[in-house]
């Protein structure tokens, strides 16, 4: 189901497999995005264009009786929800509701609001998170949840969900008669959690817009809460001043969300991945055979040091040869499986800097084309179809591996999704991740490789400086200087390549791979694995942000019997 872009949507499903996993009584609610994010497509020059990824919810989705209606510019618009339901490692399910307006009854405009994801203008924007907040807190309640002790808002685009909580609190009365115990009422319902220090990551709108779009009483609300700045209405905000309990998703971006927004107590909770959906094959049975418990719990793969190292290398091979047999089939590359293989995939954002290791592309090319160690990288990646300096950046990797000085030591994988990122954190040696510091919130791609083994070549940025040891990977520091960045973080990375990382790699080796490197592999395995799962997430979510949960007076949310 194309339904997502990048980390946060990825994250959201790994968050609800984990809660499944793990026994919470919770829902999803989210858009059907009939026609996706886009698949992309690359000329010979490296441009990229972009066509509808168009699906068949009717094929994987069942549709749901209830209707609801909301406002929208003063005219109704009906809803509808397809179930998806996701089972953990128990059996236990948890559902998933995907809002559609695609109705006859609606009018064209409002037929498309869930069509796409990223779509169109701000005004198509702010009738998504009406459809999203409102429509979905009214669509639980027909799909008979009435009882929801926690709202959880991730980012801000679900935030109007609390005028339509606060609505039904009033019980008929209106939102500005809404008194202060109504407010913390609301706040005790409501959680939020913010992803980015980015600026285009905020939803914001303009003040005009907004009254058009939600009505005088909505607007008027929000103004009383201190959402709009110089008449702006910032979703964040919304989310802050309505909620109890507010996070950032690593210890370093909790940091810089209280500077962004220093009146808020924000705390954080670093995000993890969910394990089995991430494990390659291979190492999946490599943990089966020796670490039985680690599916129901994450925390068992701190035991992999037990493992040995010719069996960690014969699963990383595995996962290699799968890699690049993909590779092959989808660019006509064929890469060497004995050679030093760098990943990068990811969104093509410019403070993430896909480009940095071309720099200097004749040192580049002196470590790829080494006689005797040489090294091969492997790209993916989509740039958003608004992003110029993105689609700039995607060009140039394209074009640099292009060049035949370059040896054919560089592939780019098109259409990235899903099930490129899983190859690729299954089977490249090294996760390369150079963001512009602080930029990466927290980042859970070098999490996923992690788990397979890949030694993660990053800079101190997001959740690298809660997992870097110094024995399970590579880290350098950033330059700070803005005008000299680039060049000294490239420097720095070349250096490590040079120095470090490819002599390891070619070191006296066990059936072909290196006894030190597989050392590495094991203590990434041992260190990362464990610790950032999205299971440990989920209960301290579970600990810190739904303490409601544990403590119901009946004992009918049957959370209070997990571990």
């Amino acid at each position: 189901m194309p339904t997502y872009a990048g980390g946060l949507g990825i994250l959201a499903g790994d968050t609800m497999r984990s809660a499944a996993d793990t026994g919470l009584p919770g829902v999803g609610v989210t858009l059907l995005h009939r026609k996706g994010y886009f698949e992309q497509h690359l000329d010979a020059a490296g441009n990229q264009t972009e066509s509808p990824s168009v699906w068949n919810p009717e094929a994987v989705l069942k549709e749901m009786k209830p209707r609801v209606s909301i406002r929208i510019e003063n005219r109704d618009v009906q809803i509808r929800a397809w179930e998806y339901l996701i089972q953990g490692v128990t059996g236990h399910t948890i559902p998933v509701y995907l809002l559609d307006t695609d109705l006859p009854e609606n009018a064209p405009f409002d037929r498309r609001l869930t069509d796409h994801l990223y779509g169109w203008d701000d005004h198509y924007r702010l009738c998504q998170e009406v459809v999203l907040g409102v429509g979905g807190a009214q669509m639980l309640q027909a799909l008979g949840y009435h009882h929801i002790l926690t709202y959880h808002m991730n980012e801000g685009h679900s935030a109007l969900l609390t005028l339509a909580v606060l609505s039904r609190q009033l019980q008929g009365r209106p939102l500005a008669e809404a008194s202060e115990e109504d407010l913390a009422l609301l706040r005790k319902k409501c959680v939020f959690t913010t992803h980015t220090p980015v600026p285009a990551g905020h939803d914001k709108f303009p003040i005009d817009l907004v009254r058009s779009v939600l009505g005088e009483e909505r607007t008027a609300e929000m103004e009383k809460l201190g959402c709009f700045h110089e008449n702006t209405l910032n979703m964040t905000y919304l989310g802050l001043r309505t909620s109890h309990y507010v996070n950032g998703v690593a210890m370093q971006h909790g940091e810089i969300s209280r500077s962004m927004f220093p009146e808020y107590p924000i705390h954080a909770i670093t995000n993890g991945v969910h394990a089995a959906t991430w494990t390659s094959l291979p190492f999946q049975q490599l943990y089966d055979r020796h670490i039985p418990e680690w599916r129901r719990d994450n925390l068992y793969l701190r035991y992999a040091i037990g493992i040995s190292l010719d069996d960690i290398s014969d699963a990383h091979k595995a996962a290699k040869r799968a890699l690049l047999a993909a590779v092959q089939s989808k660019t006509g590359v064929a890469l060497d499986p004995s050679v030093l293989t760098i990943g990068f995939a990811r969104r093509f954002s410019a403070y993430k800097r896909a480009d940095l290791i071309f720099h200097d592309p004749a040192r580049l090319r002196r470590i790829l084309n080494n006689p005797w160690h040489p090294v091969q990288i492997i790209f993916a990646g989509k740039a958003h179809p608004a992003d110029n300096d993105g689609k700039l950046i995607l060009q140039r990797i394209y074009q640099f591996a292009q060049q035949p000085d370059f040896g054919g030591r560089i592939g780019f994988v098109e259409d990235y999704g899903e099930q490129t990122a899983q190859y690729l954190v299954h089977g490249v040696d090294v996760w390369l991740n150079n963001p512009v510091p602080p930029m990466e919130a927290c980042g859970t791609s070098g999490m996923k490789a992690s788990l397979n083994g890949v030694l993660n070549l990053s800079i101190l940025d997001g959740w690298w400086i809660e997992g870097y040891n110094g024995r399970n990977g590579w880290a350098f520091s950033g330059e700070t200087n803005p005008e000299s960045r680039d060049a000294a973080d490239a420097a720095a990375l070349y250096t490590l390549l040079e120095k470090e990382v490819v002599p390891l790699y070619y070191s006296a080796s066990i059936d072909g791979i290196p006894h030190g490197w597989v050392k590495k592999m094991k203590e990434t395995i041992k260190s990362t694995s464990a610790l950032f799962s999205a299971r440990r997430m989920v209960k301290e979510y579970v600990n810190k942000y739904y303490p409601s949960l544990l403590t119901c007076a009946e004992n009918e949310c049957r959370f209070c019997t997990i571990e």
